[in-house]
């Protein structure tokens, strides 16, 4: 901008030198006289002097100046600083390039500095499936590093050129080469990390050296994701070429350093596929795949329902087996615990049948024993003799009784007195005794 206001100024201040030379008496230019153009001129010169003197060290931007000595120096803190006419190369601490999938009307963002972006491109895997591939990259410089720094910015000459010239052209390598190493089916498959770890890989440290080789295309083939591992056998095999890294003895990557980032000090911090647009066969032919896949987790579920309503009704048949067998087992144990019983109150029964049988036994016998007891007492008795008290006893409850009768018997008020030598006393104690004997059997009975 100053090299602009100078030149113009210098142009103004020569100028007007030049037409009041020629025009002397044009009142337009009385104002320009001979010490006003001269100053404007020099102070025209001394701007484009400061421009070249000074410069202005944006925020976020790595500066390497080349003096006109034929020295450099990096510069990376923001304000003014001094260049003294050299040349200065600004390099963005971190770069963003993209390449975006466009749609036919769309346009692409405008590039600036410190951002790139670029149409997406066609790449082509190793089944022959070609796609559409946006990824987001994002480069930095290394400013710890001044020598790298300067040689890198010497060599380059200019962040678009290093942008074009150097970062570009690795990316598209290590696209191709990601690409040479899996099949589409491998990356909708689950291998999509794996495509973006080679693709940094790469770009970080180098790109792959990669082989080919030939493997067996028609191959058995698991179909389905179920437990139940289907296979499709197919008749004659084919080979198919593919690719793969290659390794030395040692079993360590081999890359081709000739072209790296890394020998220009530059770092990886993203690099990552953001899209992918399958051409149209391969979207169609994914489109079926889903269909299947979608039909397949259908019988999937139909299967595992009508196997989980099998084990349903096994359950459940097991679980009123169950509840059958316990109340069996319940009606059993009531049995056996009444039989138990009725066994137990037998035997009780019968130890106490037994115990009053003994019992029985020996109060009969007690009642024996007392009866021989009761009897040798008798007959001790009779063979002794009554003794005289024991006489006396029975002699008195004898009289006592026979009194009792005479006291109740009912005589004849008349009687005939007379008999042969007057024993007519006689006869009336016959009498006497008949009916007393009389009273005292009808007691008896």
């Amino acid at each position: 901008m100053l090299i602009f206001i100078g030149i113009i100024l210098i142009v103004v201040g020569i100028a007007t030198l030049i037409l009041k030379t020629i025009f002397k008496d044009n009142a337009s230019l009385t104002w320009f006289n001979t010490k006003r153009s001269i100053q404007i001129t020099v102070l025209g010169i001394l701007m484009a002097i400061l421009n070249g003197l000074f410069f202005y060290a944006d925020a976020g931007t790595a500066y390497a100046v080349q003096y006109i000595t034929g020295g450099d120096k990096m510069i990376t803190t923001q304000g003014l600083k001094l260049k003294w006419w050299g040349r200065i190369i600004p390099l963005s601490y971190e770069t963003s390039i993209k390449d975006i999938i466009v749609a036919n009307n769309s346009e692409l963002p405008e590039n600036g500095q410190g951002f790139y972006n670029r149409k997406a491109q066609k790449w082509e895997f190793s089944d022959a499936i070609k796609a559409e591939i946006s990824t987001s990259v994002i480069v930095g410089v290394d400013i710890n590093d001044e020598k790298i720094f300067l040689n890198m910015a010497d060599r380059n000459k200019s962040e678009s050129k290093l942008i074009f010239g150097r970062i570009l052209p690795n990316i598209d390598a290590a696209i191709k080469n990601t690409c040479k190493l899996m099949d589409a089916q491998d990356y909708i498959s689950g291998q999509a990390s794996d495509f973006d770890r080679y693709f940094r890989d790469q770009l970080e440290n180098g790109m792959y050296q990669v082989e080919q080789y030939y493997e067996a295309e028609n191959s058995n083939e698991v179909v389905g994701d179920t437990s139940t591992i289907r296979k499709i056998h197919v008749g004659k095999s084919s080979k198919q070429k593919k690719f793969r890294i290659k390794k030395d003895t040692n079993g360590d990557i081999i890359r081709d350093n000739t072209n790296s980032l890394k020998q220009y000090g530059l770092k990886i911090y993203q690099a990552q596929v953001t899209g992918i647009d399958w051409e149209t066969s391969f979207d169609e032919r994914l489109d079926l795949q889903k269909n299947e896949v979608a039909q397949t987790q259908l019988e999937k579920q139909q299967a595992e329902r009508e196997y989980y309503r099998a084990k349903k009704e096994v359950a459940k048949g097991e679980s009123e087996k169950a509840k059958e067998r316990a109340r069996l087992e319940k009606i059993q144990i009531q049995q056996t615990i009444e039989a138990e019983t009725e066994a137990k109150v037998a035997g009780f029964n019968l130890i106490m049948e037994k115990k009053q049988y003994e019992v029985e036994q020996y109060k009969a016998k007690s009642k024996k024993v007392a009866a021989d007891a009761q009897y040798y007492e008798n007959a001790k008795l009779v063979s002794a003799g009554l003794t005289p008290q024991e006489r006396a006893e029975l002699e008195y409850k004898t009289a006592v009784g026979v009194a009792q009768h005479i006291k109740e018997l009912q005589l004849p008020s008349t009687y005939i007195e007379g008999g042969k030598n007057g024993n007519n006393s006689n006869l009336l104690e016959s009498l006497i005794s008949a009916d007393l004997a009389k009273k005292m059997m009808g007691k008896k009975k």
